[in-house]
């Protein structure tokens, strides 16, 4: 048996006039997704409990099985596993967005102070790997100390690793404040002379005005948040007999799967945004089948960013892409092994267009099982609605996959 997971992280959303009062899922033209739907075990499911931020790691811990009330620590250091580093008990890792702000009116200058300016992008305008790793450089040889270490990761996402930090949990998410004066929302000192400081290392480096020169918006500060120490997970393999692989080009994704043992997969071109290798992840999970793998999470960031930029055509577009070029292509691989096989499709959390951040809501979920498909009573589409009327409800997302392993 084989089993692959395809988690489309935040996809689900609202209705939104916009679409005819329908959803991105409902508006989606998935056809191999569609077609697997209506032979499936359907349901909605709350990854996220009550109490604790939806964050997409506490999510997708869920999903892979690991309750987060018990083993979330802070995105940050799955981060920092994923990039590689070696963190000590006295270390915390913080992500480290470079973010965009500005004035209120969207345009830039450095005329008023920091705590006046409003947050802009949380992402700098999707910013390369390439261009962020010179200006994280710069931060770090500015800021960093025998303390403080900064590393650069992918696109706008970075970490900082402190030893011996100062105690404080509750820093503002960057993504929740998109149009927002960052007054009031700022953490306090020393971290707060740190932001400060980095507008002045950053607001004429040559990167930044160069991409202005070509009207996208500069890096122009960093934004700490969700702070954690070294990270812990039981293994994957041990917990389900199974051999598993990850693939994404999120390093929180790639460090939750490295802390449960799964072989971490690269996939050149995995942006983590719309303009992500769809393909190169598909082509990557069927290598990791072929090689014996027999668990294969692939997670796609990209609904998640259309969310976050309010960027409603591409949100349905990045569904659409997905059932195309990953959920299509790998359903005809396992068909051609002439194996029995399980597939589970789902998001993590909603990340509505209306709010451009995350929320709390169930979402939408898929087991098909080549073996009991035409037994199967499935949805005449993927989305949220159909799948609610489906009325199968789990409000522990860590027990999900245990319905689609052991049927439990």
């Amino acid at each position: 048996m084989k089993y692959l997971v395809v988690l489309e992280d935040g996809a689900a959303d609202y209705k939104i006039p916009a679409l005819g009062g329908k959803t991105p899922y409902d508006t989606a033209d998935k056809p191999a997704t569609d077609a697997l739907a209506a032979r499936s075990f359907c349901g909605m499911v709350e990854n996220v409990p009550a109490h604790m931020v939806p964050e997409s790691d506490t999510a997708n811990l869920a999903v892979m099985s690991y309750d987060p009330a018990v083993f979330s620590k802070g995105r940050s250091p799955l981060e920092a596993v994923s990039m590689g580093l070696e963190m000590s008990p006295a270390q915390t890792a913080f992500r480290c967005n470079v973010v965009t702000l500005g004035n209120a009116d969207g345009t830039i200058s450095y005329d008023i102070p920091y705590d006046e300016m409003t947050m802009l992008d949380h992402s700098a305008d999707e910013i390369t790997t390439a261009e962020a790793a010179q200006l994280i450089r710069a931060v770090d040889e500015k800021l960093g100390d025998k303390y403080r270490k900064f590393y650069p990761g992918i696109s706008y996402r970075h970490c900082l690793l402190w030893e011996n930090a100062p105690d404080f949990k509750d820093f503002t998410r960057p993504h929740d404040i998109i149009g927002k004066k960052v007054g009031g929302l700022l953490p306090p000192e020393p971290f707060l002379s740190l932001y400060r400081e980095s507008r002045e290392i950053l607001k004429n480096h040559p990167v930044n005005l160069e991409r202005q020169s070509r009207g996208l918006r500069p890096a122009n500060s960093i934004w700490l948040w969700s702070p954690g120490k070294k990270p812990a997970l039981p293994s994957f393999t041990d917990k389900w007999g199974l051999r598993a692989s990850v693939i994404s080009a999120v390093d929180l994704i790639k460090g939750i799967g490295l802390c449960a043992g799964m072989t971490s997969v690269d996939v050149e071109g995995a942006t983590g945004n719309i303009h992500t290798n769809f393909t190169g992840k598909a082509d990557a999970a069927i290598a990791e089948f072929k090689r014996g793998q027999q668990f294969v999470y692939i997670h796609v960031e990209a609904p998640d960013e259309c969310g976050h930029r309010a960027e409603l055509e591409n949100k349905v577009k990045s569904i659409e892409y997905i059932d195309k070029k990953i959920v299509k292509p790998l359903y005809d691989y396992l068909v051609s092994t002439g194996e029995d096989f399980k597939i589970m499709i789902l998001p993590d959390h909603p990340t509505p267009i209306s709010l451009r951040t995350h929320s709390h809501e169930a979402v939408p979920f898929m087991i098909y099982s080549s073996a009991d498909a035409s037994g199967t009573k499935g949805v005449s589409k993927f989305c949220e609605d159909t799948c609610a009327a489906a009325g199968n409800y789990y409000d522990h997302g860590y027990d999900l996959l245990s319905r689609m392993i052991k049927n439990l």
